[in-house]
C-alpha cells in the first residue's frame, strides 16, 4: 500500500466498530467548580450592583429569562433582560456576560487535553455536555475543542441534558457508535448513571492520572 493510501486510511472518521472517548466538558476538559462558581458569580454581581440578593433574585424571576440551557438562539435575549431587570447601563451588562463566560469556562485542563489530541487515529473523541447558549463559540475560541473532537454535543442544541437518556442516544447517533463502544468520561455520577442506563460505561473523573489509565484499559480491552 502506498503511503497516501494509508494516510488516507489514518485520517477516515471512526467507523461504527470503532471505540470512542466521550467526554464532559466542565470538571473534566476545564478546570472548573460546577459546585461554587455560578453562586461566587452571583455574589460578585449582587455586590457590584448593590441590590440585596432577595431583591435581585425577584427582579430576574420576574424578569422570565428564557432558558439557555435547553434552546439556541437566546443568549442576547437573556443577557438583554437581565440588563432591564438590574438596570445595568450597557457597559455593565457586557461586563456581567464577560465575567459569567470566564467563570464557566475556567481554565483548561491542558494534560487532559493533549491526551484526547493524543488519542486521535485510535478512538473516535467527541463530547457531551450540559451547556448554556453561546458555549460552543465561547470554548471554540479558548480551547479549539472542534480541532480534536466530533461531534461536540452541547444540551442547549440537543434540546435535552444529562441525566436524560436521549441525551446519550442523541449523542450516540451522531457518532453512529454503539453504546459497548463508548468510554464516558464525567465529573458527576448522576451523569454516568444515565450513560450506564443506556450501556455507555465510563469513569468519575476526579484525577487525570486514573482516567487516562481507565481510557487505556478501555482501548485496549
Amino acid at each position: 500500500m502506498s503511503s497516501s493510501a494509508s494516510a488516507t486510511h489514518a485520517e477516515s472518521p471512526p467507523t461504527r466498530a470503532q471505540k470512542w472517548v466521550l467526554f464532559d466538558i466542565g470538571g473534566v476538559l476545564e478546570v472548573v467548580d460546577d459546585d461554587a462558581w455560578q453562586e461566587q458569580w452571583w455574589q460578585r454581581w449582587c455586590a457590584h450592583t448593590g441590590i440585596p440578593r432577595p431583591e435581585f433574585e425577584a427582579r430576574l424571576a420576574e424578569a422570565r429569562l428564557p432558558q439557555i440551557d435547553l434552546v439556541a438562539g437566546k443568549e442576547s435575549e437573556f443577557w438583554e433582560r437581565i440588563r432591564a431587570a438590574l438596570n445595568l447601563e450597557t457597559s455593565e451588562r457586557d461586563a456581567m456576560r464577560a465575567d459569567f463566560w470566564d467563570a464557566y469556562c475556567g481554565t483548561a485542563n491542558a494534560e487532559l487535553i493533549d491526551y484526547a489530541r493524543s488519542l486521535r487515529g485510535r478512538a473516535g473523541l467527541a463530547i457531551l455536555s450540559n451547556s448554556a447558549d453561546g458555549a460552543r463559540e465561547q470554548e471554540e475560541r479558548r480551547y479549539g475543542f472542534s480541532e480534536i473532537f466530533d461531534p461536540i454535543c452541547y444540551s442547549h442544541e440537543q434540546g435535552v441534558s444529562k441525566p436524560d437518556p436521549q441525551a446519550y442516544l442523541r449523542a450516540l447517533e451522531r457518532m453512529e457508535a454503539d453504546p459497548a463502544g463508548v468510554f464516558f468520561i464525567d465529573d458527576r455520577q448522576g451523569a454516568l448513571d444515565g450513560a450506564a442506563a443506556v450501556g455507555i460505561r465510563g469513569i468519575l473523573h476526579r484525577d487525570n492520572s486514573e482516567t487516562i489509565a481507565a481510557v487505556e484499559e478501555f482501548l485496549d480491552d
